[in-house]
């Protein structure tokens, strides 16, 4: 039986997305505001579990900032020993039987959800967040709030942000049909100076060598994207011959701000129709035409996926 609080969710889900007030204005837009300046900014530490379809991972993460250095940590708990330390843009991978190495960014993707990263500004003009009122988790009192697309071709959030700390205590990751994909969920937290004096070791311990990323070579290409979801904007393209496929890829990368995909045309080797894979979050969905394979692959529906793909209109077939 699904938890009193899905129920409640999915009844304020269905005000029509057109009707609702723009959430900048909205006490609901300030509390996610709130959110995501809270975990930028306090020294804290959490316990967490991530819940998907593929299982249950357990693991802790430590942000601080000592004056302008801002560092944190991601232990998985259970398992071989995996660990993520961030120190201001250098984000460092230590795993058993791997050889560590240090990628550019300004947070662990492998974290806390990316929705508490987002700018929720931009986010107001083609989402609604809507308030579904207060509860508890880990013995904390939450406000709830719903993020959901205007369009209903997205994804949708629901955000449980404790009431004192503004951190994230519990996200649900939705479909289209308010089934849960993925659960962020906190066990226990605490936000003190202590967290400080535990991460202070990492101010200057030597991290590995930053990862070169293969060059692309930019292009203009002779494909376009007829439709795409509103507030979608391309954010980058390239052109890459992948390892062991001597076949180049022309792909552009779509964001919203909150959900990204990308979509990529090569020469089809052969017919082979229409199909999806849908794992949690991300589908690829593949077709061909014109002697082009068309992939999207990303954080989207199956539908909206097919949609983005059935729209692209090659220059010679116009």
């Amino acid at each position: 039986m699904k938890p009193n609080w899905y129920a409640v969710c999915l009844m304020a889900g269905s005000l029509l997305y057109s009707a609702a007030v723009p959430a900048k204005t909205t006490a609901s837009g300030v509390l996610l505001q709130q959110m995501g300046h809270a975990t930028q900014t306090l020294n804290y530490e959490l316990s967490f579990i991530s819940l998907t379809r593929q299982g249950v991972d357990s693991l802790r993460y430590r942000h601080v900032m000592l004056d302008k250095l801002k560092l944190a940590q991601l232990l998985q708990m259970d398992g071989p020993r995996r660990e993520i330390v961030q120190r201001n843009n250098e984000i460092s991978y230590f795993e058993a039987g791997i050889e560590p190495f240090t990628l550019s960014g300004d947070h662990i993707v492998d974290s806390l959800p990316s929705v508490v990263y987002a700018d929720f500004e931009r986010l107001a003009d083609y989402y609604d967040f809507i308030p579904v009122g207060r509860t508890r988790i880990s013995d904390r009192l939450c406000d709830v709030v719903r993020i959901v697309s205007r369009d209903g071709t997205r994804y949708g959030y629901i955000v449980w942000i404790d009431a004192a700390s503004r951190l994230p205590l519990r996200v649900d990751l939705l479909d289209r049909d308010g089934e849960s994909l993925e659960q962020f969920r906190v066990i226990s937290f605490s936000v003190d100076n202590q967290v400080q004096a535990q991460m202070q070791g990492l101010e200057n311990v030597g991290l590995p060598p930053l990862l070169s990323v293969p060059t692309s070579t930019v292009a203009n290409f002779d494909w376009t994207v007829g439709w795409l979801p509103a507030g979608v904007t391309e954010a980058s393209r390239s052109q890459r011959t992948l390892p062991g496929i001597n076949v180049p890829i022309e792909a552009r990368l779509y964001t919203d701000g909150l959900f990204s995909f990308s979509v990529n045309i090569s020469q089809s080797g052969s017919s082979v129709g229409e199909r999806f894979i849908r794992t949690g979050r991300r589908t690829i969905h593949t077709e061909t035409r014109n002697d082009k394979e068309i992939t999207v692959v990303g954080e989207l529906p199956p539908a909206t996926a097919k949609r983005i793909a059935d729209s692209i209109v090659f220059k010679a077939s116009r």
